[in-house]
């Protein structure tokens, strides 16, 4: 296992990062399965696990407090809040109200004092950067939260946010948490060099493209990934984005055959190369599936393959525009750029 400084913190952390996503409904991962896992990556050398309040309405936290307990001091340890956890307004969003209220549920799921990394999950543009900064500002100096980070923010919120920390003297986010793969690469546009001059740490999510670039997926073969079974649409080969990325796909598969590697090695190989990256975050449902991305864990592609990858997909471009998080809300809702 590779291990680099989590942006200017100075913690070490594993370039692979165990997600816990999987855990509990979403995932049909019991609590003795995620244990397993947990154990195995903890002894593969991974040293970081990031789990979410809003991941199977709080189970995935609860699974991964009694999986940790007795190795809390071996973990660094990430949540998220933000997202909306059931029906009522104000249990979401980046409010002092809510964030305090969601830490303390956070941390009594997880079954600690702290957690070492607080993100918020998603911008929240009914709320302002101040707002949010000064409560994760009194969170970390309550001893509740050790540093906060961002995960999915647009390029022009990172800076935002940043400005406001320094013009406000308030703590500011340390991490960014964008999805990147090398079917998705529009981060390299804007995201990427921003968290690059302000010394974030960068935890890339879904490296593997939602299973697309996991081996499971290819030309001629029924698509039977657990994901697919509820969200069809992104794995309709009608859908021109969707057969973009299975052109790619097999394109990918000679090169990473011609360089003896599997598909996830490629892929994961390749999210971890970029400089501004500091770690890719593996979501296993099963044991079998944390093997095979472990497999990667000393993964170094060379310059050639780098080269191949770059003449598939082009640097900075997503295949599948429609499905970036990050996206201004502006371009999604049409009353909100209509007067």
């Amino acid at each position: 296992m590779q291990y680099r400084s989590l942006g200017r913190t100075g913690v070490q952390v594993s370039t692979l990062v165990l997600g816990a996503m999987n855990f509990g409904r979403i995932g049909n991962t019991t609590q003795e399965e995620a244990t397993a896992i947990v154990d195995a990556a903890l002894d593969a050398g991974i040293n970081l696990i990031d789990t979410a309040d809003v991941y199977s309405g709080g189970q995935s936290e609860e699974m991964v407090g009694k999986a940790i307990a007795g190795r809390r001091d071996d973990v660094v340890l990430a949540t998220k809040a933000t997202l909306p956890m059931g029906d009522e307004r104000n249990h979401r969003g980046g409010s002092r109200r809510w964030l305090v209220t969601a830490l303390d549920n956070s941390l009594r799921r997880l079954g600690v004092d702290h957690v070492d990394l607080y993100q918020m999950h998603r911008w929240d543009p009914t709320t302002s950067d101040e707002e949010t900064l000064s409560a994760l500002t009194d969170l970390q100096r309550a001893g509740k939260i050790r540093y906060f980070g961002s995960s999915t923010f647009p390029a022009y919120r990172i800076v935002q946010a940043q400005w406001t920390a320094l013009e406000r003297h308030l703590s500011r986010y340390v991490t960014e948490q964008p999805s990147y793969s090398i079917l998705q690469r529009g981060i390299e546009t804007h995201v990427l060099p921003v968290t690059q001059e302000y010394g974030m740490g960068v935890l890339a999510w879904s490296p593997l493209a939602s299973g697309w670039l996991s081996g499971a997926i290819r030309a001629g073969r029924e698509i039977t990934t657990n994901r697919s079974g509820f969200m069809r649409q992104r794995y309709d080969i009608s859908v021109p984005a969707n057969r973009a990325k299975l052109e790619a796909v097999e394109q990918l598969a000679t090169v990473a055959d011609e360089a003896g590697l599997s598909m996830i090695q490629l892929a994961l190989g390749f999210v971890t190369a970029h400089p501004g990256v500091t770690s890719a975050i593996i979501g296993p449902r099963t044991a079998e599936h944390l093997r095979s991305q472990l497999a990667a864990a000393d993964t170094v592609l060379s310059t050639d393959v780098l080269d191949a990858i770059d003449a598939i997909v082009a640097p900075g471009v997503d295949l599948a525009p429609d499905e970036k998080h990050d996206t201004p809300p502006a371009l999604l809702d049409p009353a909100l750029r209509r007067r």
